[in-house]
């Protein structure tokens, strides 16, 4: 396997920023193939990539026969990465919800806040302070991830948070064979030319693909 595939449609609310996405995905990983069609989720074709990137998908996105080639290429291996709104994607499949860790619910105006470093050591957040001032859509969730958390926003910086302390943003875990990591930050278009947020991408896709991290 080798390459990384960028899924972003949308069957509902539609992203401005996913251009943006796709283009910094290909500046950053190279070998990126980037698509909406539902029809890419076959076997055959999602054995020729690493991992695959949900990047602002939204609504019911996958075929009955894509959602089970996909959770096979999960369960055999393969990565995954949640971009914002992948956590606001198939609210029926109970698979792809213990995927993504947890599914959106609601959020406040964009924004300032503070995001709060939960974990150091691991690729995606090793290169970012302790705290770090971000503008964003922040997301709560219906549930906590039953994860490894890597980020967290902290509620008392900005208006409209619902999940109280220790408000999870980003997380990781390999309960399926694969490794799935997921992000809340992405909304905005100006995120994606942002050192930071790029850095944060470049760190899950090496840690999802299994290069070094």
């Amino acid at each position: 396997m080798s390459g990384i595939l960028v899924f972003s449609r949308t069957t509902g609310y539609r992203h401005d920023s996913i251009p943006a996405g796709v283009r910094t995905m290909r500046e950053l990983q190279g070998a990126v193939e980037a698509t909406e069609d539902p029809a890419a989720f076959t076997p055959a074709n999602l054995a020729r990539f690493a991992a695959v990137v949900f990047l602002n998908t939204n609504g019911d996105v996958l075929t009955d026969t894509g959602r089970r080639a996909f959770e096979a290429y999960v369960r055999d291996g393969g990565g995954f990465l949640g971009v914002h709104s992948a956590a606001a994607t198939e609210y029926g499949w109970p698979f792809y919800g213990e995927l993504v860790g947890a599914w959106f619910d609601r959020h406040p105006d964009v924004q300032p806040a503070t995001v709060v470093g939960a974990d150091h050591e691991h690729p995606a957040t090793a290169h970012l302070p302790a705290e770090w001032a971000w503008t964003d859509e922040w997301y709560d969730f219906r549930s906590r991830p039953a994860a490894r958390v890597l980020l967290r926003v902290d509620e008392s910086t900005y208006r409209g948070g619902g999940m109280g302390v220790s408000h999870p943003l980003a997380w990781c875990h390999e309960r399926f064979g694969g490794r799935a990591l997921y992000t809340a930050l992405g909304h905005t278009t100006e995120a994606y030319a942002e050192p930071a947020f790029r850095a944060h991408l470049v760190g899950a896709l090496n840690w999802v693909t299994r290069d070094g991290g």
